[in-house]
């Protein structure tokens, strides 16, 4: 399972531990990854991902994951979530 946000696209970086003595050694910072469960209103329908605490304040604050997927460009989205957001454009089409 790889160490990447679902829907932000947010991955492990590389920086440096650096010591009182100003010594350098390399480190990777890793994202805060949750499992969790959200429910597409539109859809009707709840979806397991794994993303990142940033990310699930965003999701709040924007209004949920049906906003979030729409305002999202399609290359930060993994597979599972450009399924999703798909299945919302038809929906709107439809509607």
């Amino acid at each position: 399972m790889s160490r990447r946000c679902e829907l932000s696209g947010v991955g492990p970086v590389v920086g440096n531990n650096v010591s009182h003595a100003n010594n350098k050694t390399k480190r990777r910072f890793l994202p805060n990854l949750c499992d969790v469960t959200l429910a597409s209103e539109s859809l009707g329908q709840s979806y397991k991902l794994r993303i990142a605490a940033k990310t699930l304040r965003s999701v709040d604050h924007i209004g949920g994951l049906d906003a979030y997927l729409m305002k999202a460009r399609d290359e930060h989205l993994s597979e599972r979530a450009l399924k999703i957001k798909r299945a919302l454009k038809k929906k709107a089409a439809a509607a």
